[in-house]
């Protein structure tokens, strides 16, 4: 079988104009670094904002979406004297920004867990059922299309504390609950707006 491996962190939030993002910031996978946005809008529908045609492809025959945009996608760290460290995140479409807090109770328990462990497939087998009870919308594992699995292996999370910005012109409010959970695959955001420390392999049977 062979296996893509992603390595990085995932933003998840939840506006009160109804848009809900989920941020993928990838610092080493087989694309490369990268960074992509998944949106969903009040309406339902479902947009991706992917850096360039090879990255675009990849993620759209693994979630599913109304639109896809190919165009620049950068995410900076910055520091706000009030809010703290944030990710400023900008594409032609949409800017955001994401205040970053402190780490959650089950970000401490992850860290726990070593990392070769809380990374590996295998491990999915015993979070799923724990994620599926505990955070509405949210798996460790399941199909990525195709043929293909999926697997997700967090090690960290913190809060989110601040969310604003624009998508389309259109401002998105303040932060909100990820609600209703975003339709992109198999697994949502949790409903409280976080960034996940993350590890997700796709695996691919041999044909």
């Amino acid at each position: 079988m062979a296996r893509a491996r992603f390595e990085g962190h995932i933003a998840g939030v939840g506006t009160t104009s109804g848009l809900r993002a989920v941020v993928g910031r990838w610092r080493a996978s087989p694309l490369g670094t990268f960074a992509d946005v998944m949106v969903e809008t009040a309406q339902g529908r479902r947009v991706l904002l992917a850096p360039d045609e090879s990255t675009s492809a990849f993620v759209a025959s693994t979630y599913v979406f109304d639109e896809v945009r190919v165009e620049p996608v950068q995410v900076r760290d910055e520091v706000d004297p009030v809010l703290g460290p944030q990710w400023h995140v900008q594409t032609p479409s949409l800017e955001l920004w994401i205040a970053i807090g402190r780490r959650t109770r089950l970000g401490a328990l992850l860290r726990l867990v070593p990392p070769a462990v809380a990374t590996a497939p295998a491990w999915s087998a015993v979070t799923d059922p724990v994620a599926r009870t505990l955070l509405r919308g949210v798996r460790t594992r399941g199909s990525a299309g195709g043929g293909r699995r999926e697997f997700y292996g967090a090690t960290d999370v913190r809060t989110v504390t601040s969310a604003s910005g624009r998508f389309d012109g259109a401002r998105l409010g303040s932060l909100a609950p990820v609600d209703p959970p975003c339709r992109f695959g198999f697994s949502s955001a949790p409903a409280a707006p976080s960034v996940t420390a993350v590890v997700t392999t796709i695996v691919t049977p041999d044909r």
